[in-house]
């Protein structure tokens, strides 16, 4: 399983979906009810833009553990950030964060179904605080969206440098600043 795993992540780095995807296909033909075959291949469905199949397999785990904090989250996120659910989005969000109140991952989550929802000052609080707590570049591209939404363009150009420090290469925030018209200052 660990190395089924491996192998699928390094796949979905280098862009290769659909090997990806047969690897967990057929691992999945043998253990249908794993739980990190099922996550991963909701990874791959997600990257694919295959929100079906990946609100299949999340389902799938939550059926079996209606208490995973990480599938109820990642659900949640992925409804926010690929459809127009944001309120069941942020319901299961809430659920996974009853569960791990501190976890930045869901904080962060948390923030950016309340932005996408309209609901910016909430947004920014919950955003700065996952941020304070883990710097991530999937943070610092949410966090700055926000702030430079918000009107806020020094503070946005700041978070993203910080997230580039971690992570140059950061398709996210490349991604974000692009479709801002966002750049960093020379």
């Amino acid at each position: 399983l660990p190395l089924t795993l491996l192998e699928s992540e390094l796949r979905l780095e280098h862009d290769d979906m659909r090997g990806a995807a047969r690897l967990l296909d057929a691992a999945l033909a043998t253990r249908p009810d794993e739980p990190g075959l099922l996550y991963a291949r909701s990874l791959v469905s997600e990257r694919r833009g295959d929100v079906p199949a990946l609100e299949r397999d999340l389902r799938h785990i939550l059926r079996l553990d209606p208490q995973n904090a990480v599938a109820l989250n990642a659900l949640g996120y992925s409804l926010a950030n690929l459809t127009n659910r944001y309120t069941e989005a942020l319901q299961l969000i809430e659920q996974a964060l009853a569960l791990r109140p501190d976890d930045p991952a869901i904080i962060d989550s948390r923030g950016w179904v309340l932005y996408r929802l309209g609901r910016r000052d909430e947004a920014l609080a919950q955003l700065q605080r996952a941020f304070d707590a883990f710097p991530d570049p999937e943070v610092a591209a949410h966090l700055g969206e926000v702030l430079w939404v918000d009107g806020r363009h020094d503070e946005a150009q700041a978070v993203w440098s910080k997230g580039l420090e971690a992570r140059p290469d950061s398709r996210l925030i490349h991604d974000t600043m692009h479709r801002l018209g966002a750049e960093l200052p020379p």
